[in-house]
């Protein structure tokens, strides 16, 4: 796959790169059961890129308004340590993780979809939307993903910064 030169560029410097979820990593429908249980949809491939980011040691976070034990499982799944949940604004959840790590805002993505995610895209240095994703996300974001949310964008995510670092172990 291809990326825009930018988008490649901004890739490069990245240490890490955070999702939200809703919309994101899942199509952003919410299902409930009867007994008013939550169900979300993961993908398969976003997992396996996930672990490939963290694999070559790209830090992985989460960072969501919503507060579901379905997430906190899929991020224990998945290694991921840096998982944020319930929170009523992320800008104040990113910016500690940042300095906790000791990085600057050009080794910083984040990927979302909504109006909650634009404080993040002005704090980073590479600020990634999806197709589905609210018109202002989309204008507002360096890069807008070729996958819908739910299905596969973080795979496309880890294409892209692993391509740009030169790691990327396929070839497609």
């Amino acid at each position: 796959m291809r990326f825009p030169a930018d988008a490649t560029n901004r890739a490069r410097e990245l240490k890490l790169v955070s999702f939200d979820v809703d919309g994101v990593l899942t199509d952003g429908q919410l299902y409930y059961t009867d007994d008013g249980h939550e169900i979300k949809a993961f993908n398969v491939q976003d997992g396996a890129a996930i672990k490939l980011l963290l694999d070559h040691g790209i830090e992985v976070a989460i960072l969501t308004g919503r507060s579901s034990p379905m997430v906190a499982r899929r991020a224990q799944e998945l290694g991921i340590t840096h998982l944020h949940q319930g929170l009523a604004e992320k800008r104040p959840a990113l910016a500690k993780l940042v300095s906790e790590l000791a990085l600057v805002p050009g080794e910083v993505c984040h990927v979302g979809d909504d109006l909650a995610d634009l404080e993040l895209f002005a704090d980073v240095g590479l600020a990634i939307s999806v197709p589905n994703g609210h018109p202002v996300a989309q204008r507002r974001a360096h890069f807008v993903t070729r996958t819908a949310g739910g299905a596969g964008v973080a795979r496309e995510v880890a294409e892209l910064v692993l391509r740009a670092k030169a790691v990327w172990p396929y070839d497609v």
